[in-house]
């Protein structure tokens, strides 16, 4: 289908809202009373740096919530006062963080629930209104919900709609879209339903097996069982690979993007050679600025002498997620943590490991002087972190005194 054209007819429509409703001086109020912390700013204006007793806490230069978020929210919490009797359905979270979630809950706000993997529409009905989260929803569901009548609130983050238009370039030329995400991830559902013919590649391995696939080809039973769920209908690798443009989850590892870019550019100038490059191959830059100033400020921070790092977000974040590599790349003993509830009792922390399940680790924090890490991923309120510095600085203080 002409994606573009529906999403050209759906912004015309009049039930269809992307700006918010004029509420935002009143709305931003709130968001600095529920998510703001005196805390936080304090540490900033301090260099990013405090030291109460043993602890001395260096927090990363950029973290927590970033602009697409911070409008995602304020949109979600227009739209309750906008709408104050109506009923209200967010497609999924509107960003992934749990108290974020959980408040607009108790906003009386319904999220569509999941039912053998796929979203149950069928509680929605004409006249709800129905909220797009920040990383977006695909044209089916979409096209759904202007179906039933709704009225539709898109908080899509214009980084993810720039990815967008990205994969419709690539579809008009008949090429093909490697996409560097997770498959299964809300945000590249999105963007794969915007594409043609599409590859989602999960990291560099994987993107040099295609790569090696594209120059020595291979088995092609074996590529598809390997990239099962992540390509299109009717994909064929020994058909679709010669055209390709690279698209990208915006909250993957930047600089794991740019590899795979550089690797798949690379591959294509050795197929086809430097004249014909540009018939093979399309590349544009949709790397997210939050995302980027993350990562950068972990790396800045990383190169310091530190005890240990504590990484705040959501399990379910994607960029929280890279955060914690970066930690675990540099051997720094790393605790990823979704809330302050996660620190104790006594001393011991219920954290996520990279890949793994939720697990406790006992004693997590040594004695005597230490230098704690700290960041939060784009989904994360400054209030959340507070919460984990000052939970932190209880504890230690108990140790110290016993």
């Amino acid at each position: 289908m002409d994606t573009k054209a529906f999403k050209r007819s759906l912004q015309q429509s009049e039930n269809y809202h992307r700006k918010g409703f004029g509420r935002e001086a009143e709305v931003m109020g709130v968001l600095n009373t529920e998510y703001q912390s005196n805390l936080i700013q304090e540490i900033r204006n301090n260099n990013y740096r405090l030291q109460r007793g043993e602890v001395t806490i260096r927090l990363a230069e950029a973290f927590g919530f970033c602009w697409g978020v911070e409008r995602a929210v304020a949109m979600a919490y227009e739209t309750r006062q906008h709408f104050p009797t109506e009923r209200i359905w967010i497609t999924n979270e509107i960003i992934h963080n749990p108290s974020v979630n959980q408040r607009l809950r108790e906003m009386e706000v319904g999220f569509i629930s999941v039912v053998d993997g796929k979203k149950d529409f069928s509680v929605v009905e004409s006249g709800d209104v129905v909220i797009l989260p920040a990383f977006g929803a695909s044209v089916a569901e979409m096209q759904l919900l202007n179906e039933k009548g709704c009225t539709i609130v898109d908080t899509t983050c214009p980084w993810v709609s720039k990815v967008w238009n990205s994969v419709e370039k690539h579809k008009k030329r008949n090429y093909t879209s490697i996409i560097h995400g997770k498959y299964n991830h809300e945000e590249t559902i999105a963007t794969s339903s915007f594409a043609g013919t599409y590859l989602v590649v999960l990291n560099l391995e994987q993107a040099n097996y295609v790569c090696d696939y594209i120059l020595n080809g291979g088995n092609r039973e074996e590529f598809l069982t390997k990239f099962k769920n992540a390509y299109s209908e009717g994909f064929d690798p020994d058909r679709d690979l010669e055209q390709i443009g690279i698209a990208n989850q915006t909250t993957m590892l930047k600089s794991e993007t740019e590899q795979i870019g550089k690797l798949f550019e690379r591959t294509m100038l050795k197929k086809y050679g430097p004249t014909e490059l540009d018939r093979h191959f399309m590349s544009f830059n949709t790397i997210c600025d939050a995302t980027q100033e993350r990562q950068d400020a972990m790396f800045n921070l990383v190169e310091e002498s530190l005890t240990l790092m504590l990484v705040i977000g959501g399990y379910n974040s994607s960029n929280t997620t890279h955060l914690q590599e970066i930690a675990i790349e540099r051997g720094i003993p790393s605790y990823h943590i979704d809330s302050a509830a996660r620190i104790g009792p006594g001393n011991r922390i219920e954290h996520k490991p990279l890949g793994k399940d939720l697990e406790v680790t006992e004693n997590w924090l040594p004695e005597g002087s230490i230098v704690v890490g700290v960041t939060s991923g784009a989904s994360t309120p400054d209030k959340i972190v507070e919460e984990a510095i000052e939970k932190l600085f209880e504890l230690k203080g108990s140790i110290a005194i016993a």
